[in-house]
């Protein structure tokens, strides 16, 4: 008597639990923990780490054992094809390594300014219009649709990582919806157009069940701002370090929220979130840029003082603060990530 077909719920958990036993090996033996090119140990092999550059700093991003650097270049921006490429190019230079592309457009530019030095990072590909955010698209056969589609747009064989961007608050999405996510990043990893694989959302509850419930997954993108702290108990930090996921953060600026227009000291205070960030040594920021003189700041951020002294310790709560009552309307989300 022939067996019935699996459902969507029993096909991705026993595809997790399958990979329960390589994760519970990788859980606990290294977190995000970041080392300084110039200070590498000798059991780091540089030469490994691409785009390396012995002034910038690089962590290893979760199970997925890439060295990346401390300080990636982020999607979102309002940059012109010719303006993208000078904030491209500055941060390759300075051995960035990562580049997250938001839909189409972005990926384009971002291509088109790197030209042969394609190979020099990696790309992260996600369309959000076409993923989970869109009704339309939640299914694993749909998104996979989008991925042949945005590769092929591209003219790419396959994307270092395809993180899907997932509807806020993702809590909404039922599970075979969140199921369907994973179905989808392990179908593209298994036939070889995503290296690895991750999420976007702004949901904290929902990204603590996909971590801790499917242990393929790699990487999760999440808002991080000079507002957010570690929550007292049950806090994501954990789930992170246990099941060795690696951790990008967006919105370091708070959206623009953090600026006055006043252009030193605005970029002073975009060093000091940033070195507030790189503090956790778990979340590897992501900042949107739209000059080379912004480029040149934040690079210039890594090399600072990474703890910060009680004067500034002041400062980032008067900040955080201001930046809070700042907030439009369209961000007042943000506020949901004081915690996490």
């Amino acid at each position: 008597m022939n067996k019935q077909q699996p459902s969507r719920r029993e096909f991705v958990r026993d595809t997790a639990l399958a990979a329960a036993a390589v994760t519970a090996v990788m859980s606990g033996i290294m977190g995000a923990a970041g080392v300084r090119a110039a200070e590498a140990k000798p059991a780091i092999d540089t030469s490994k780490i691409r785009n390396y550059n012995p002034n910038m700093e690089y962590r290893r991003l979760g199970k997925t054992g890439l060295m990346v650097s401390a300080i990636g270049l982020g999607g979102h921006n309002r940059t012109s094809e010719a303006d993208r490429a000078p904030v491209v190019n500055r941060c390759v230079d300075a051995g960035v390594n990562y580049i997250d592309s938001t839909g189409a457009g972005e990926l384009l530019k971002d291509l088109k300014a790197l030209g042969r030095r394609r190979d020099q990072v990696y790309i992260a590909l996600s369309e959000t219009g076409r993923e989970s955010r869109n009704p339309e698209f939640r299914t694993a056969a749909k998104l996979l649709e989008t991925l042949d589609w945005a590769l092929q747009n591209s003219k790419q064989e396959y994307t270092d990582l395809w993180r899907i961007t997932v509807y806020e608050p993702g809590g909404r999405h039922t599970f075979d919806e969140s199921a369907a996510v994973i179905e989808a990043l392990e179908t593209a990893k298994k036939a070889g157009k995503a290296r690895f694989t991750g999420i976007s959302s702004h949901d904290r509850r929902w990204f603590k069940f996909m971590i801790e419930y499917f242990p393929q997954l790699e990487v999760i993108l999440f808002p991080f701002t000079t507002m957010t702290k570690a929550a007292p108990k049950d806090s994501l930090f954990e789930s992170l370090k246990k099941c060795d996921v690696g951790a990008f953060g967006i919105k370091p600026f708070a959206a623009g929220s953090l600026f006055t227009g006043q252009t030193d000291e605005d970029m002073r205070k975009a060093r000091l979130a940033l070195r507030y960030v790189l503090a956790t040594n778990t979340v590897i920021p992501i900042p949107g840029l739209n000059s080379a003189a912004e480029a040149d700041n934040v690079i210039k951020a890594v090399s600072e003082r990474r703890e910060l002294d009680i004067k500034e310790k002041a400062e980032i709560h008067d900040i955080s603060r201001e930046t809070l009552a700042n907030l439009p309307a369209h961000y007042q989300w943000l506020r949901n990530w004081e915690y996490i």
